[in-house]
Formats: structure tokens, C-alpha cells, sequence
């Protein structure tokens, strides 16, 4: 039998897509990231026939190149190829490729330590009938009564010192690797769990091995014992290949915005303390001049991605050799200057004011699981606070002009002002159609709202990641470009995903509709429906029109699928990404390819609706774990 050159597997931008890639697109030229998938999803019926397919997988797995981590595309691509060589149905795809995906990093998770990592278990491996385990706000509390094989699997890890999870789904898998708990990942999910964590995982080069469950039905399933038992005691002292990687370069940027280090980078002018959550009124003993300072750190420090000082770090590493990516690149990291810190963390300060000022526009009610700035403060303090951040903004820029240079603090703040007023003439633009009562829009303006709103962010933390490093003239065009596609694209996959609720979801899944914001999917439909779909269309929009919001959602939903929206929509995302990757083809040096493939493939990565998980993001993000913890 021949052999599969797996080694030569890399990364892929346009204009050099590799021969493994050509599976990735189906006929329509749509990723198959975005079709159906369910086909896919068949585990191997016999204990032999998994065994044999493993142990393809580890010969395959050998070959590779693990330098730097394979996409969910090169992944499914390399294993389509072991499948037809076997002569077996692609209906394994999904089996082989989450099997592939831990032969990949089998050795990095061997070595990593054991109290470094994080073994998850889902619920559905219980037994339905009488078990009597416990649910708090972090999963399942099982009990070792011998009913079933967590108990077994859990004591074993934890043994080892993992830190074990027992929760469905897997959304905060990301959130506690880079709050840099843990090192790796191993676990056991069915293959739909798995299909929507796989991508992001890949992408990031976090280390990470899973055991498929036998089945999908999420009662009383079952799994192959030994595999992991195997998997939990997968132990290699020798040294072995790293994997590039951006969790380094994440941690970073969360690390920045911990109350320790906000205020080592961003001194507190007005002596203001942390807002303690129980305070039954927060500014009680607090100077009323640095009540306004104390509101800004605290909601600072509340959480979010800090995706944009990443961007911003990842991409001044991407200029000065990528060595931040490298298994040593901590070390590497922390010798950024705290000039640089601070230009990282001007961008997610401008954003922290956009999300108090949105919400007061939205009148949202939460924020990363509390009430809102308007809400607790009131109106007028929420847009004080808002103008605050801009101005601690714009100062962690201004300040640094005699380690940066005058010209490159200057630029960096031009850009930063560009970005702002584009984000403002976004928002305006919304706003006013969202209060007019001509609800008409066409698709160009829908998109340039999109391009306004949402690129600005995109193109300032690239610019001022290159600006640290080096002149950005030469990039400029190219970095507004890919920023006004990705950004595009971006909003329209927003859009997309608004639609993605279930019967019970419904009306929060069309909050767009429900708020009246102008979305392209309600353009597209002006623009595709006959006069009378149009009149009843914009019908549905009146304040005047009597159905109830659960009526008008079903009927925009009717239109909407008969002017076909959402395929012209995906068929948009397309277009912009190609445009996106057209750019990436065009950028050197390697590094800042590599970056801008991530951020193409992880800001855009399409998949079906993600399960309801019992943990959120937000409460691993505020959860002291330490080695000996049972749960995380």
C-alpha cells in the first residue's frame, strides 16, 4: 500500500492552496464547515475496526509536520485520504478525524504534567434512571456510587492531579486553557460536542487528545474503556516536537486586563479601590471624584475576550519573529516592553466604552453576567464612564511617545481617531434607521454599516501591532482591505447566527429583528421579494403592526426563507473571505500570514448551533482553580 506524504501538510493561504486542501470545498465552492454533517458523524461498529483505524491514524500521525497546527479543513482533508486508502466510507470521517487530532498531539499532551491538565466528561455517560448526582453552577457533583464509569475515569484523573470537569458541551474549554490553568486538554464527548470544538482548538495549538463516545443520544451512552483509560494515564518524559502556538500570545493579553497588572500599566490616578459585587451600593466610601475611575477598572477588569490587545500583541510578535508562538514563548513574551503592553490595551479600552454606549443605545439589560452600566449607575454615569475609558484610551498611547517615538505614538493615535469616528458614523447610521420609520435598505448600505461598525477594530489592532515594530506605510492598504472583509463577513455571520435558535430559542434568536437593527439579511430580502412580499415585509417592522413578537419572528422567518436570504448571505461571507485571504496571500513576512490565516479561520469559523452548557464562560473566568481542585 502506498503511503500518504503527510508530512508535507501546512497551513494554506489563497494563491497557495495545497493539494490536501482541494477537499475542503464542495461544488458550490461553500466550506464544508457549513454543510450538513450528520452523514459524517458514524462510529465504526466493531472494537477491530476502531482499533485498526487508530492504529492508521498513528502511523499517519508520525509523519507529520507538527510544527505548526493543522486546520479543521487540512485535518479532514488528510483524513479523507487514510479513509480511501482503506477503502472505507467517509460516514467515518468525524470518528478519524477527532483520532487523528489526538495522535497529532499525543506526545505534547504526554508531556505536559498531569496537574496541568484538564480532563473533561460529559454528563451523558451517567446512567438516566437513579443517578444521584448533584447539579451546581459548575456541572455535575458526582457521587462514587459505581453506577457507571465516571466515577471510575474521574478518581483516576484526579489522582493523577488533573483538574477534572463533568459538564455538557465544550465553550469554556477555550476560556480555561488561556486563563492559564492548565497546559492540555484531554476529554470524552460524542462527535457533535467535538465537531464544534475541534477548529478553534486546532487553530490555537492547544494541546489536546478526546475518546469519541459510541453514540450521539445523549442518554446512558457509552465509550471505549481501556482507550480512555489510556488516555488518562498517557504519560513521555523524552523531549518532543512543539507545536506553534497562540496561547502564549492569549494569556498575555487576559493577563493585561487582571487587576494586578491594570494597575502596574495603568496606574490609578485617584487612589480608587475595586468594586467589591456584594456592596449593596459600590461607591459607598469611595472619593466622588474617583468614582469615576473606580467604575471604569472594574468593568475593565469584568472579562471578555480581550481579542483586540491579542491581535494587537500577536501581531507586533508576527513583526519582531514569531517567537512568541514557540513552546518557550512566555519567556519570550514577557520581555515586551511595557510600551507595547500599554498600545495593546488602548484598543480594548476604546472597546470597553463602545459596549457601555451600546448598551445604553440597545437598553441591554446584562454584561457579562451583571446588570449593565446604565442599569445599576444610571444613565448619565454609564455615559460618563463610556468618555472616561476614551480618554484612558487615547493616554496609554500618548504617554508612552518618548519610549515609542513622537512620529509612531502619532500615528498609532491617528489611528486610533480614525477608527473611532468610522465606529461612529457605523453606530449613527443604525441608530437613525433604527428609529425612522421608512424601514427600506438596500444591501450596499447594509454593508457599509457593516464595514463602518465593525472593521475599524480589526484594522487598528493590526496597524498598531505593525506600527510598534516597524514604519506600517507599506501595509496600510493591505491591512484596511483585509479588515473591511473580515469585518464584513464577520457581521453577516452575526447575522446568520441570530437565526440559529431552536423552537424554544425563537425569539431570542431574532433579537436583531425584535431591536430593529438594520441587518443584511433584511435587505437582501427587500431586495429579492415581489412588491407584495416587500410591503408585507415592511409591514411586519411597524410599531402599529398587532401580532405579538413570537408572530412577526415566524413571519419575517417565512419571508426571509422564500427570498432565499440565508443562502445569498453564506454566498457573502464567501466572497469577503476569499477577498480576506486574497490579502493574506499578499503579506509578508510568513509570521504575519500565519497570524492573519488564524484570525480569517477563527473569526469566521462557521458551524451548527452549539448545546446549552451548564458552565459558563463566565464563571470558570472568576473560579480560583488550583491543582488539588475537583472542579473546575
Amino acid at each position: 500500500m502506498s503511503t500518504i506524504p503527510f508530512d508535507t501538510v501546512r497551513p494554506h493561504i489563497a494563491g497557495s492552496r495545497p493539494l490536501e486542501q482541494d477537499d475542503a470545498l464542495n461544488g458550490s465552492g461553500k466550506k464544508l464547515s457549513r454543510r450538513k454533517t450528520s452523514h459524517l458523524k458514524v462510529v465504526p461498529e466493531t472494537l477491530e475496526l476502531r482499533e485498526q483505524l487508530q492504529k492508521r491514524c498513528v502511523e499517519v500521525a508520525s509523519r507529520m509536520d507538527k510544527q505548526v497546527p493543522l486546520s479543521k479543513d487540512q485535518m479532514e482533508s488528510v483524513a479523507r485520504q487514510l479513509l480511501e486508502r482503506e477503502g472505507l466510507s467517509d460516514g467515518y470521517l468525524g470518528w478519524t478525524m477527532v483520532v487523528l487530532s489526538s495522535e497529532f498531539w499525543r506526545d505534547q499532551v504526554a508531556a505536559s504534567a498531569p496537574s496541568r491538565r484538564l480532563f473533561l466528561l460529559p454528563h451523558c455517560l451517567k446512567h438516566a434512571e437513579g443517578c444521584p448526582a448533584d447539579y451546581d453552577e459548575f456541572g455535575m457533583n458526582c457521587k462514587k456510587c459505581g453506577a457507571c464509569n465516571i466515577a471510575d475515569f474521574r478518581t483516576m484523573a484526579e489522582n493523577m492531579g488533573y483538574k477534572v470537569l463533568v459538564a455538557e458541551g465544550s465553550p469554556v474549554v477555550l476560556k480555561i486553557i488561556v486563563s492559564g490553568y492548565v497546559d492540555a486538554i484531554v476529554g470524552v464527548a460524542c462527535l457533535n460536542v467535538l465537531e464544534k470544538a475541534i477548529d478553534k482548538i486546532l487553530l490555537a495549538g492547544i494541546p489536546c487528545m478526546a475518546v469519541p463516545l459510541l453514540s450521539s443520544d445523549c442518554r446512558n451512552t457509552s465509550v471505549d474503556e481501556s482507550w480512555v483509560m489510556d488516555m488518562i494515564q498517557t504519560q513521555k518524559t523524552s523531549p518532543v516536537q512543539q507545536t506553534r502556538s497562540y496561547v502564549h500570545l492569549m494569556r498575555a493579553a487576559n493577563e493585561m486586563f487582571r487587576e494586578e497588572q491594570l494597575c502596574r500599566l495603568a496606574p490609578r490616578i485617584r487612589g480608587s479601590h475595586p468594586l467589591e459585587e456584594s456592596q449593596a451600593d459600590p461607591l459607598s466610601g469611595t472619593d466622588a471624584i474617583a468614582a469615576t475611575e473606580a467604575l471604569a477598572y472594574d468593568f475593565l477588569c469584568r472579562g471578555g475576550k480581550y481579542s483586540r490587545p491579542f491581535i494587537t500583541l500577536a501581531t507586533y510578535d508576527a513583526m519582531t519573529g514569531g517567537q512568541g508562538t514557540l513552546a518557550n514563548g512566555a519567556d519570550h513574551i514577557a520581555a515586551f516592553s511595557d510600551s507595547v503592553r500599554r498600545a495593546a490595551m488602548s484598543i480594548e479600552m476604546f472597546h470597553k466604552a463602545s459596549l457601555v454606549h451600546d448598551d445604553i443605545e440597545d437598553d441591554d439589560r446584562f454584561r457579562y453576567g451583571q446588570e449593565t452600566m446604565h442599569r445599576r449607575f444610571g444613565l448619565p454615569t454609564a455615559i460618563n464612564v463610556g468618555d472616561y475609558l476614551i480618554g484612558l484610551g487615547y493616554r496609554m498611547v500618548s504617554r508612552e511617545r518618548s519610549v515609542l517615538g513622537a512620529e509612531c505614538a502619532a500615528d498609532i493615535c491617528d489611528c486610533l481617531a480614525g477608527a473611532h469616528t468610522r465606529l461612529a458614523e457605523g453606530q449613527g447610521a443604525e441608530l437613525l434607521w433604527r428609529d425612522a420609520r421608512d424601514k427600506r435598505l438596500t444591501p450596499l448600505d447594509a454593508l457599509k454599516v457593516y464595514a463602518l461598525k465593525t472593521a475599524p477594530a480589526f484594522e487598528a489592532a493590526i496597524y498598531t501591532g505593525i506600527r510598534l515594530a516597524t514604519d506600517a506605510k507599506p501595509y496600510e492598504e493591505l491591512i484596511r482591505q483585509f479588515a473591511r472583509n473580515l469585518g464584513v463577513a464577520f457581521q453577516i455571520l452575526n447575522d446568520l447566527n441570530d437565526w440559529q435558535g431552536d423552537d424554544h430559542n425563537k425569539l431570542e434568536a431574532a433579537g436583531d429583528v425584535l431591536g430593529g437593527r438594520p441587518t443584511v439579511l433584511w435587505a437582501l430580502a427587500l431586495a429579492s421579494l415581489s412588491e407584495a412580499g416587500q410591503r408585507e415585509l415592511l409591514d411586519l417592522a411597524s410599531s402599529d403592526n398587532p401580532l405579538t413578537d413570537e408572530q412577526r419572528v415566524d413571519q419575517i422567518e417565512r419571508l426571509y426563507r422564500k427570498a432565499k436570504v440565508f443562502d445569498q448571505a453564506h454566498r457573502l461571507i464567501d466572497k469577503h473571505e476569499q477577498r480576506a485571504l486574497e490579502v493574506v496571500a499578499a503579506i509578508q513576512p510568513e509570521t504575519l500570514q500565519r497570524l492573519m490565516l488564524y484570525l480569517v479561520d477563527t473569526v469566521l469559523g462557521r458551524s451548527e448551533p452549539s448545546s446549552p452548557t451548564v458552565v459558563t464562560i463566565g464563571q470558570i473566568n472568576q473560579l480560583p482553580i488550583t491543582a488539588q481542585s475537583q472542579k473546575v
